[in-house]
């Protein structure tokens, strides 16, 4: 069998068709604590900044996937935030294991940057040449042999998606991790050829996108998600019992605050140009998004504010505490959506705003107004909360509270620590839920991740994951509304979800799906 043509699913039946008369690996023929190569979802990550990075981390140990290569328009720079010093370096050895608690010295960080006034960050690694290091690191010391484990080089990498999607024409799925204004574009060619996708949120750059995401998931019938937890949280589920029990009456109002962006916002685009550096294609970065010259105000991670590429601080964290409201709920788009900012700027989100989204009534249910607030502004403490609770409300940098008609509940941003005023011993969190955090796996084995292992399982059998784009697709219209109004701070925007259109803003009917830059996609 010529082995250029081959597969590895090819591959693997050979060898174990000659297993009476050849020596095979034992994973390569599977058997207990082994998973063969037959069974493993390839795949290959595409976007290799933080977020990129530290999720490929937590797939490596997986038994059920096996990372083959690797894509981004950066070769690899220390230019990345971290949120604690050295956290990139640390993860990786971690991952590792013993052996390797000197391992790549080379990533270790070059020190600090101060973002924002009020926020510093560590730098740390990120990109394509990075990532393959480490992935070859990791697979070598467990699957090659004893002989090869320093040579062991079994993932590419590549500068373009484009490329790889023709070139690893037998990888089963992508995982894409990019900026978000290249999250649908990447999404949507690799659905095209076939492979599942794991996006990380915001699931999309526009309403335009998220829907055509959603429908090439169904067309092409692939495995769909995004990395999002709040639905599978067992909070979630225990604030959906407390209000369907009747624990506060009947839901007309929801807060929902987060203390960010830690990135700027507010500003102005550079006047000056830069030279680009010799590790990035710019013109790839920048990608579906008007052309503009290089500067460093844009990447990496302080991307997220700007118009272009981002969804500011709403999309950034919108996308987790909206996924667990919507399920609670049973929310559909909203009919109408409200901003109120402080002094607005001509490309960037504002520093800090209010938004409000009315939701029509569905299914038994009354209209419910839900309020977003970021930036560091939260709502009014409410009365009947007792002095203690009041100073942690007041402390608490990000949370969700619903208010019903004969109480309220309060919790942290993903529906963590749960309480309900007036308080009620039959609404008391069980002493289990609050011992281990959401996203916490078993103490022993590789880290699981409730929102990744139902994508698995969509991948290897077909079960439609909670977080997957046609589900999320509503989701995600709702908080791009949202950005799109504060975009326009003052204007009450009224929106036609059938026909996928602002009613009253033609404006904002330019947001709802700007069309792409000649060429780039």
């Amino acid at each position: 069998m010529n082995k250029n043509n081959c597969t590895r699913r090819e591959f693997t039946a050979a060898a174990v068709s000659s297993a009476a008369v050849t020596i095979v690996p034992r994973h390569v023929l599977g058997g207990p604590g082994f998973t063969p190569p037959s069974d493993k979802i390839t795949l290959a990550v595409i976007g290799l900044g933080r977020q990129g990075m530290v999720v490929m981390m937590n797939l490596l140990p997986l038994p059920e996937v096996q990372v083959v290569s690797v894509c981004d328009v950066n070769q690899g720079t220390k230019e990345y935030a971290e949120y604690s010093s050295n956290a990139m370096l640390n993860a990786a050895r971690r991952l590792l294991g013993p052996g390797f608690e000197n391992w790549g010295e080379d990533w270790a960080s070059p020190g600090t940057v101060q973002l924002t006034k009020s926020f510093s960050t560590s730098l740390g690694i990120g990109g394509r040449e990075p990532a393959r290091k480490l992935v070859e690191a990791y697979y070598g010391s467990r699957n090659a042999p004893e002989s090869h484990k320093d040579s062991y080089k079994g993932c590419t990498a590549y500068v373009d998606f484009r490329e790889l999607l023709e070139k690893e024409a037998d990888v089963d799925a992508i995982y894409v991790a990019t900026p978000d204004h290249w999250h649908a574009p990447i999404s949507i060619a690799a659905m095209r050829k076939g492979k599942h996708v794991l996006c990380q949120k915001p699931m999309a750059h526009s309403i335009g996108e998220a829907r055509r995401m959603a429908s090439v998931a169904r067309e092409m019938k692939v495995a769909t998600a995004l990395p999002v937890n709040n639905p599978y949280n067992a909070n979630t589920q225990l604030i959906s019992d407390w209000i369907a029990d009747g624990a506060i009456g009947r839901v007309r109002e929801v807060h929902n605050w987060s203390s960010r962006p830690y990135w700027p916002q507010a500003v102005e685009r550079p006047k000056e140009a830069m030279p680009v550096p010799q590790h990035l294609n710019w013109d790839l970065w920048v990608g579906p998004a008007p052309m503009r010259p290089y500067n460093k105000a844009y990447l990496p991670f302080v991307w997220r504010g700007w118009y272009d590429f981002g969804c500011g601080s709403f999309g950034d964290m919108g996308c987790y505490s909206f996924a667990g409201v919507f399920k609670i709920l049973g929310l559909t788009p909203p009919t109408a959506v409200e901003a109120c900012s402080g002094e607005s700027y001509e490309e960037t989100f504002p520093q800090a705003s209010i938004v409000h989204l009315d939701f029509p009534a569905r299914e038994g249910r009354g209209e419910i107004r839900m309020s977003w607030y970021d930036g560091g502004l939260h709502p009014p403490r409410p009365a009947g909360i007792s002095e203690q609770d009041g100073r942690q409300f007041r402390h608490r940098q990000e949370g969700v509270m619903y208010v019903g008609e004969k109480g309220i509940l309060l919790a942290g941003f993903n529906g963590d620590n749960p309480r309900v005023y007036p308080a009620s011993p039959k609404y008391v969190v069980p002493p289990r839920q609050e011992a281990r955090p959401e996203g916490q796996g078993a103490p022993e084995g590789p880290r699981r991740d409730g929102a990744i292992d139902a994508w698995i399982s969509a991948c290897k059998q077909g079960a439609a994951a909670l977080t997957n784009f046609e589900i999320q697709a509503p989701v995600t219209e709702a908080f791009l509304l949202g950005c799109m109004a504060q975009r326009l701070p003052g204007e009450k925007l009224l929106w036609d979800t059938a026909q996928m259109k602002v009613a009253n803003n033609e404006k904002a009917n330019g947001l709802v799906d700007p069309p792409y830059r000649n060429g780039s996609v």
